[in-house]
């Protein structure tokens, strides 16, 4: 059986998100697609705390567009000040089985940036 990239990438987000369930924290799940990016808080009860995204209107005004590192950025800047109002300062980070580089590690470093710890 031949094992294409969207499968794969499904097999390693399974694995982590089984180790993050195990550590009983929110996780801060990221999802990318060719046009957007977006970033959820989830309680370990599997409910959704706070979440962002470049579909948002106040999010994308002022952005070139809503596929770049910029963007991904203002994403984590947003999913950061959400949480932190929301009481939740730790999170697990859930790269959804895509590599850590480019949006995905320009969003993580932003959260950081504004107070998310993990």
């Amino acid at each position: 059986m031949a094992i294409n990239k969207n499968i794969a990438r499904i097999r390693r987000a399974r694995k982590t998100r089984a180790k993050i369930r195990i550590l009983g924290v929110p996780r801060l799940s990221v999802h990318r697609t060719g046009k957007y990016i977006y970033a959820q808080v989830i309680s370990p009860e599997q409910t959704v705390i706070a979440s962002a995204s470049t579909l948002q209107k106040d999010l994308r005004d002022g952005l070139k567009g809503t596929k770049n590192i910029e963007a991904a950025i203002a994403v984590g800047k947003a999913i950061a000040k959400k949480a932190l109002a929301a009481g939740i300062k730790e999170v697990a980070f859930d790269r959804s089985g895509f590599r850590y580089h480019g949006r995905i590690k320009a969003l993580a470093d932003a959260a950081r940036e504004n107070g998310l710890q993990f």
